[in-house]
Formats: structure tokens, C-alpha cells, sequence
């Protein structure tokens, strides 16, 4: 499933706040940090398998509320800060929703059998010939 973020952008709210970190004096006027909130259950743009997958797989990125939370103040401004968080929330959500890979129990193969069990022939020969005869 291929998300765009025009799509995601209909369903997300987000909360900005004063940032920590680099600004200067700008830091204590500006709200450049971004949270972002998504809600699964209300979205639009997944069935309710997917649904089900992503709030299996998202648990522990679910707040109180239900809601996915990605925060975001790397950057001094709101613009980049919500431009970051909405690629961290795609990411995040194909991770989710994707399937590995079943997999295909394989069986050793006769030479590599043969292999083994002609060096633990060797090794148990190279053994026996330490052994020391006192008769």
C-alpha cells in the first residue's frame, strides 16, 4: 500500500510547542515543535485487517487515547519539524504493514551430511591415535 502525504494529511491533527535546542533566543517565542496524532481506528485509508495488523504491530507507539504519536524538534522550524514527522509516520506505518517472508524449512544436503560425518571420522581417528597401549 503506497501512502501519500496528502492522504495522511487529511487525517492528522497536530499539537506544537515551545523546543528545546538550538535557536538562540528564538527558542523561548517560537512553537517549533511538532506532535503529530493519527488515529487508526478512525482513518479512512485502511481495511479492518490492516487496522487490526497496525494496532497489533503499533501498540507500544499507542497513547492513552488510541492515537499514534510522532514527535518531532530537530529543526528550528514548524514547517520542516511537521514535513519530518509525517515521513517518520509513513515509515512507521508500511513497516507496520509489512508481511515477512514464510519461511521455507530446507533440508541438508547428502554432501554436506557426508561431509560431517567423514571429519568426525578423521577427528575421532586423530583421537584414538593419542591413546596410549601399555600391554
Amino acid at each position: 500500500m503506497n501512502l501519500t502525504k496528502s492522504e495522511l494529511q487529511k487525517e492528522i491533527t497536530y499539537k506544537t510547542s515551545r523546543s528545546g535546542g538550538k535557536g538562540g533566543q528564538n527558542v523561548n517565542k517560537v512553537s517549533s515543535k511538532v506532535e503529530l496524532l493519527f488515529s487508526v481506528d478512525s482513518s479512512e485509508l485502511f481495511t479492518d485487517e490492516e487496522k487490526l495488523l497496525l494496532k497489533d504491530k503499533l501498540q507500544n507507539r499507542l497513547n492513552k487515547d488510541g492515537f499514534v504519536q510522532v514527535i518531532c524538534d530537530e529543526e528550528r522550524s514548524q514547517y520542516l519539524n511537521k514535513e519530518k514527522a509525517i515521513e517518520r509516520l509513513i515509515v512507521l506505518l508500511t513497516r507496520a504493514l509489512q508481511k515477512p517472508k514464510v519461511r521455507k524449512p530446507t533440508k541438508v544436503s547428502k554432501a554436506a551430511k557426508a561431509a560431517r560425518l567423514d571429519d568426525k571420522k578423521k577427528h575421532s581417528a586423530r583421537k584414538e591415535n593419542r591413546k596410549v597401549d601399555f600391554d
